[in-house]
């Protein structure tokens, strides 16, 4: 199991911001699994704050809940910068949250290649009214657990950025 004890600060931190705003978050997790939303419903408070979050592992998932087409991800892949854009941008429009954060990558120990080593995380960040923004992170070969707890720390660090 993930120990998400290290990030607990960070998510307090960002629970108290979006609280002072009123501002609400919506998650779409593929190789973190829920970790976001896990880490941020651990903070009293958090229910004024997260106001869903969808795991969507699989790229039946991902087009189901959150309407990216099968096209986008056959053309470039589940882990790419144009599946976390959307998987951004799809979390808003079926969610209420102002803003939303996805993640989508290569967490290993296998399943990655040449292109997409292990250790490739995507991100989208987006936000009502604004662009959806990409990041994109190469974490290395770690651990399963490292890689994505390192993506949640990213994810936290970019959803603060939105609370503006």
């Amino acid at each position: 199991m993930t120990d998400l004890t290290p990030l607990r600060p960070g998510a307090e931190d960002l629970i108290a911001a979006f609280t002072r705003t009123g501002r609400t978050i919506a998650t779409a997790e593929s190789c973190t699994g829920g970790l976001i939303a896990a880490l941020l419903t651990e903070i009293p408070g958090s229910s004024a704050v997260l106001e869903r979050g969808f795991v969507t592992y699989s790229n039946a998932a991902k087009t189901d809940l959150l309407g990216i087409a099968e096209t986008l991800i056959g053309e470039h892949g589940a882990v790419s910068r144009e599946v976390a854009l959307a998987m951004a941008s799809g979390a808003l429009k079926a969610s209420n949250a102002d803003v939303a954060v996805s993640v989508t990558g290569v967490a290993g120990p296998g399943g990655g290649s040449g292109q997409k080593p292990v250790g490739l995380v995507h991100f989208g960040f987006a936000a009502r009214g604004r662009a959806t923004v990409h990041a994109e992170r190469r974490f290395g070969d770690l651990s399963r657990s490292a890689i994505r707890l390192a993506s949640v720390a990213v994810a936290l660090e970019g959803l603060s950025k939105l609370n503006v």
